[in-house]
């Protein structure tokens, strides 16, 4: 199994950029789908970003051309970069990682392990 660390999160004002870091631990030489999620107060978690162990990354159209998620394999780290950060985009955001080559849900329940969450702050 994996742990998730986020970091990265803080208050942003709208149209600013903000990059989101995830440090995986543990059995990082096993395949995994990695993720991205958020979540508001009162609203489900939801699923914005995936990618897959061949780099094949997607996105939900809430942030699709503005959001990218990337890995760097090297030193275990899950990146998202957030441009042209919006109000709506304030939430609680977690890393996410499932067992597996491929990428195939971005619902909660295809995930094993998830991380405490970074939260971001976007302000007008």
């Amino acid at each position: 199994q994996v742990q998730l660390m986020e970091s990265g999160g803080r208050s942003v004002q709208a149209g600013g950029s903000l990059t989101l870091s995830c440090v995986v631990s543990g059995s990082t030489n096993r395949p995994y789908c990695m993720a991205w999620f958020r979540q508001v107060p009162g609203k489900q978690r939801e699923g914005i970003a995936r990618i897959d162990m061949q780099a094949s990354a997607k996105y939900t159209d809430s942030v699709k051309d503005r959001f990218m998620i990337f890995k760097n394999n090297a030193n275990n780290v899950l990146y998202l970069k957030m441009e042209n950060l919006q109000l709506e985009d304030s939430a609680m955001y977690y890393c996410a990682a499932a067992d597996g080559y491929y990428c195939y849900t971005f619902k909660t329940s295809g995930y094993n392990y998830w991380g405490q969450g970074s939260h971001v702050n976007v302000s007008s």
